[in-house]
């Protein structure tokens, strides 16, 4: 359903100091849609500041060279005179790490721009249309309702976020609209080969060397109707890998012939198992739902505060019945 924008528009009109954020371990969706809100409010003689509340994700350095984007430093004194904040790409506490501990506290407006199911209900002006692919497209339509034109790194930054969270205009989420915004991105100074190659074609070798382990250990269950594998908390030190360089590789676990569920587990360094998942037609967004995640009905995610072998039990229990529900 088409977004309402004018009282986004009007809160942009009536303030000057703006504080911009997105989820914990961020895609390009959600540091593209950053940086391009960050751009085009700034053009408006905004004074804007823009956060993550992890650690910064090598592989998309080339979206912010200059690192414009600051780890968020409790207890966030620096952002205490901040009017507005912006939250994009998620609508859950859950995905903003300590940053939400402080956005409870703080006497801003807030306003969330997001495309996903699952909201927690952060407070103040919430503007989500589920049928966008990105929130990329988001950005772009507040672009539009505020008058102004996207500069050449906006439109980059926007092209990456639509192209990525549509697996490269791949999934099911991909329109006709959606290559109408790709070819008015590249119209705006936008190099598609150039962001390919920039997000795909840069692995590192201790990237590959994970996905290998990840890869030796899928296993294929419920006639062939579920695959998964696993990532466990020592694999970063054996493979010189990072956590972030555990994005895309679940969906090698659905791209399996048959393979209706993919799913990722992955030990994290801090305790708890993070569990990614994809599917093909089944809701995954309601199975995440049952363990205080979500995200999309097609990819979600969810974390349990548990063990590795308890959290594949719970998870694949979960999604053994909602097979059984989708028939």
């Amino acid at each position: 359903m088409p977004i309402d924008w004018s009282p986004f528009v009007d809160l942009v009109r009536k303030h000057q100091r703006f504080l911009i954020t997105t989820h914990v371990r961020p895609d390009p969706d959600g540091l593209g849609s950053q940086l391009a809100l960050a751009d085009v409010l700034e053009g408006m003689g905004r004074k804007v500041q823009t956060v993550i509340a992890s650690a910064w994700p090598p592989r998309y350095t080339f979206l912010d060279p200059e690192r414009r984007i600051e780890r968020f430093a409790p207890p966030g004194d620096a952002h205490k005179d901040v009017e507005v904040i912006v939250v994009l790409d998620t609508g859950t506490w859950n995905q903003l790490g300590d940053f939400g501990d402080w956005m409870k506290t703080s006497a801003a407006k807030k306003v969330v721009i997001d495309h996903h199911v699952t909201q927690d209900g952060l407070g103040g002006l919430l503007l989500a249309d589920t049928s966008a692919e990105a929130t990329g497209r988001l950005v772009y339509d507040a672009a539009r309702a505020l008058g102004q034109q996207l500069s050449r790194k906006a439109a980059s930054c926007l092209f990456a976020a639509v192209a990525t969270d549509t697996g490269w205009f791949r999934h099911k989420n991909t329109t006709p609209a959606t290559f109408a915004l790709a070819e008015k991105l590249t119209q705006a100074g936008a190099d598609p080969t150039y962001l390919y190659d920039a997000i795909y074609e840069q692995n590192t070798a201790p990237r590959v060397n994970l996905l290998g382990l990840v890869l030796q250990r899928m296993q294929v269950v419920e006639n062939g109707k579920v695959a998964y594998s696993e990532v466990c908390k020592d694999d970063y030190a054996r493979t010189g890998a990072i956590p972030q360089d555990t994005e895309d590789a679940v969906g090698y676990t659905r791209s399996i012939a048959g393979v209706e569920v993919g799913l990722l587990f992955l030990e994290q360094p801090a305790g708890g198992i993070k569990v990614s998942f994809r599917s093909k037609g089944v809701d995954v967004a309601a199975i995440a739902a049952q363990f205080g995640g979500g995200g999309h009905k097609l990819a979600s995610g969810a974390t349990l505060q548990t063990t590795l072998a308890e959290a594949k039990q719970r998870v694949l229990d979960a999604v053994r019945t909602g097979l059984t529900k989708g028939k």
